[in-house]
């Protein structure tokens, strides 16, 4: 014999008697972390609904939105992503988890063009395959504790945009993994590597996310930078990105990514001069350390293949 069902702590009798009634219905959550996000989710979201009074068409055209975030979606483009990095989310959760270690590197957005399994390299060699473009970008550092002490054998897996200011993925003209790469720091700590300088570039603007700019009156640019996951055994994995001192864009990146400690000195060296003179023209170098916290390394996901 079926119980009847009590049905009267789920009938809504008005607006502000829907939020606890969806409290009730999530109460037997088993995860604690689960149940307090949701919680959380589901007060907030009811406020924003109560403060801006949506209209059932403004609803609608959200709903859709988020479809269409979706759909736009596949193997090598990730608007979801796009559409968090965009409205400062993913910003504001590496801040808020940066926070937590005050003493090693601030980290940054991991964005949407990382993708796994890139190239091995020797210390010392050049993302590029295609080794014809200019200017060219020496690369070099060291990945420290917060004790100051070298950390051997850290991976670094770095990507970039080219100097158009497009990633391997979105440009027909570069091989496949084209200026992306990983590096192993020696036993002193120590890296480098060669590249080409990268330039800034607009995000996909052809999807939902680019309606959004467009009537926000923003524009799409990222100021020029290299991207940067470092993962040693016994430490936090930091994702970072290092901008460069002299980017267009670095006041007003258009997915909040910059931070002062981030800036890298992006130095110009004339042909013959500082320190790789056996280069035949002019070049730039960059020099970064990044400080890594004790913890458990950790791989990204990324967001397209």
């Amino acid at each position: 014999m079926h119980t009847p069902i009590d049905f009267q702590g789920s009938i809504v009798s008005d607006a502000a008697s829907v939020t606890p009634i969806v409290q009730a219905a999530m109460s037997r959550t088993e995860s604690a972390r689960l149940s307090e996000v949701m919680a959380s989710l589901v007060t907030h979201v009811h406020a924003f609904l109560r403060e801006t009074q949506l209209t059932d068409d403004e609803y609608e055209h959200a709903l859709d939105f988020i479809r269409r975030v979706g759909l736009a979606c596949n193997d090598k483009h990730n608007e979801v992503v796009l559409l968090a990095d965009v409205l400062g989310f993913s910003t504001l959760v590496k801040v808020l988890n940066n926070s937590l270690h005050l003493e090693s590197t601030g980290g940054a957005l991991l964005g949407p063009f990382y993708r796994g399994g890139s190239p091995h390299y020797e210390a010392g060699a050049s993302l590029d395959q295609q080794g014809i473009a200019d200017p060219v970008l020496f690369v070099s550092g060291k990945v420290l504790d917060t004790s100051g002490r070298p950390i051997q054998h850290a991976k670094l897996d770095v990507w970039q945009a080219s100097p158009v200011g497009l990633y391997e993925n979105q440009d027909p003209e570069q091989p496949d993994m084209n200026l992306r790469g990983n590096f192993f720091t020696d036993e002193t700590g120590a890296f480098d590597f060669r590249t080409v300088r990268p330039a800034g570039y607009p995000v996909p603007t052809d999807g939902p996310v680019g309606d959004l700019l467009r009537a926000q009156m923003r524009h799409p640019y990222r100021p020029a930078h290299l991207h940067f996951v470092v993962i040693a055994q016994g430490h936090d994995t930091l994702i970072s990105q290092i901008f460069a001192d002299d980017a267009e864009y670095l006041n007003s990146d258009v997915v909040f990514g910059v931070t002062r400690e981030l800036i890298g000195k992006f130095e110009r060296h004339e042909a013959g001069s500082g320190p790789h003179p056996a280069h035949p023209q002019p070049y730039f170098t960059l020099h970064c350390e990044f400080v890594l916290a004790q913890g458990v390394a950790t791989q990204p996901t990324p967001p397209i293949k």
